[in-house]
């Protein structure tokens, strides 16, 4: 029974260890490359804004604003020349892309520069297809400063060349669990790199450099 517990003990120091490792690991990897300030941002192609949720009246929570917003103010800046976003428009009445579409067009930014990614269920999903169906090379990704090293690690990892840009511009509710959460997350990046796991959707290829309009809803 003691070597049992011995044992147990053991594996379980294992795991932790593995874990701590891993999370320096992903924060090591997004560093340098992350910038609270437009004006070191260097200039790439393509602005990825990561989805969040949207209201029942298909305005935008305040954390996908606060994300858009900052893509936005990249693009005023010449940061980047076409935005991506991401999100999830996986049902006809729930619709994270179009949401922030919407958005943006209000704050006069014409439909070609703006592609949609409707299947971005997650940052992995996003940056897969990112690189396999939009064709993306050079990118910032704009999201909260807890979400921005596993974005990075997962884009870096993907051959992504990437930057990432602090969206944060207030206090959000449930914050602390969201950074309690990038642990677990984290874990979840490691696997899907490593089993090379597939997006959800994969889909034809529609090239970031091309017609914006191939992505957007069919009228």
């Amino acid at each position: 029974m003691r070597k049992f517990l011995n044992i147990l003990v053991f594996g379980v120091l294992i795991v932790v260890v593995g874990v701590l490792i891993l999370q320096i690991h992903v924060n090591r990897t997004a560093r340098n490359q992350i910038f609270t300030n437009v004006e070191e941002l260097e200039p790439a192609y393509t602005g990825i804004v990561l989805g969040a949720s949207v209201r029942p009246d298909k305005s935008l929570s305040p954390i996908l604003q606060d994300r858009v917003d900052a893509a936005f103010l990249a693009y005023q800046n010449k940061k980047i020349k076409k935005f991506l976003l991401s999100g999830d428009h996986g049902e006809k009445n729930y619709d994270e892309v179009n949401a922030m579409k919407n958005y943006l067009n209000k704050k006069g930014v014409p439909d070609e520069d703006i592609f949609l990614d409707h299947a971005g269920f997650d940052t992995y999903d996003t940056m897969f297809r990112a690189r396999d169906v939009f064709q993306v090379k050079s990118s910032i990704v704009f999201t909260q400063e807890f979400h921005l090293p596993r974005a990075i690690y997962l884009g870096k990892n993907m051959g992504l060349d990437i930057q990432g840009y602090v969206a944060d511009q207030r206090e959000y509710p449930g914050s602390s669990h969201f950074a309690r959460r990038e642990w677990l997350a984290n874990i979840k990046a490691w696997m899907e790199l490593n089993i090379e796991k597939s997006p959800t959707y994969s889909g034809p290829v529609i090239p970031i450099t091309g017609d914006s309009k191939v992505s957007h809803d069919k009228n």
